[in-house]
């Protein structure tokens, strides 16, 4: 019986140590901030959608976050619908911002 009694214990020791990694490690991914994005062209043309329109709605250029915002996308959305507008001559970079060509 005493046998018994330790293999629960220890059981048990095992079980809370390993709640304890599995709560650090939840912790770790939880403050990193993941985005998922679909890297297909009608996504990309979405959010260059949305990074026109955003620009369009004010005058002057916008930085990265100002757009970010206003178009309630994550900054590297911005980044994939930027690299789109500027390709097609859409946008143009102006003291670290963007605005409309």
């Amino acid at each position: 019986m005493a046998e018994k009694k330790t293999t629960k214990a220890a059981a048990t020791k095992t079980t809370k140590a390993a709640a304890k990694t599995t709560t650090t490690a939840k912790r770790a991914c939880a403050s990193k901030a993941v985005v998922e994005i679909s890297f297909s062209a009608e996504n990309v043309g979405f959010r260059a959608g949305d990074v026109y329109q955003a620009l369009a709605n004010v005058e002057g250029a916008l930085s990265i976050k100002e757009i970010a915002k206003k178009a309630n996308i994550s900054e590297t959305e911005v980044l994939l619908g930027a690299g789109w507008l500027l390709k097609e001559g859409k946008i143009k970079g102006d003291n670290n911002a963007i605005a409309l060509a």
